[in-house]
């Protein structure tokens, strides 16, 4: 998005990459390990931040906090802190688009390839879930630990931070990271379709 015209194809494109976060945040509601869904999303952020820019991650991941609070996923945490949960859902999705992008850009300078796969599209799908995940822990710790340390006892933890990781956040991050780097591939090659296509 930065630095390039907003032609029809961009348009096009950001609009379809928007449509897919949102049909896929709310089929990744039906998707999950421990209390909350899999962020099914991070793949068309990903893909929409190498494609249109960390601008445009940022958006796609705007849209997909968005649809989170939409949907319900965050009803948990709404109750207790407004304010925080919706700071923490929206920019949580913002800044993994936007870190993803990025270090995309970054790193796409480069020919580097790991086994086959672009290293820029390999770590921008590394770090869009750390980012995602990385927030919302620091979230939990700002605005709602005395909830969550209530949460750890009623599950036997014998502390929040081991609940944050274990309960709140294990199962769905190794499952979006795995997610993530094992569809790289795919997205490399979904970027260079776009791209040869913008070019015609």
């Amino acid at each position: 998005m930065e630095n390039k015209r907003l032609d029809t194809r961009t348009l096009t494109g950001m609009a379809l990459l928007t449509a897919v976060v949102v049909i896929l945040q709310f089929l990744g509601a039906f998707v999950r390990f421990g209390p909350f869904s899999i962020s099914l999303v991070l793949i068309p952020i990903v893909v929409g931040a190498a494609l249109y820019g960390p601008l445009a991650g940022a958006w796609f991941g705007f849209v997909f906090g968005m649809v989170v609070l939409l949907s319900g996923d965050a009803a948990a945490f709404l109750v207790i802190n407004p304010l925080g949960t919706i700071l923490v859902v929206l920019l949580k999705g913002m800044l993994a688009g936007l870190c993803a992008g990025f270090v995309y850009k970054a790193l796409s300078r480069s020919e580097t390839k790991l086994r086959g796969v672009d290293l820029a599209v390999a770590a921008a799908a590394v770090v869009a879930p750390v980012v995602n995940t990385g927030i919302f822990l620091l979230g939990c710790l700002l605005f709602f630990m005395p909830t969550i340390r209530e949460w750890a006892a009623a599950m036997g933890f014998e502390s929040a931070g081991a609940y944050m990781i274990l309960g709140l956040v294990g199962g769905n991050f190794l499952f979006e990271l795995l997610f993530n780097i094992i569809l790289s591939p795919v997205i490399v090659r979904l970027i260079h379709i776009v791209k040869n296509r913008e070019r015609v």
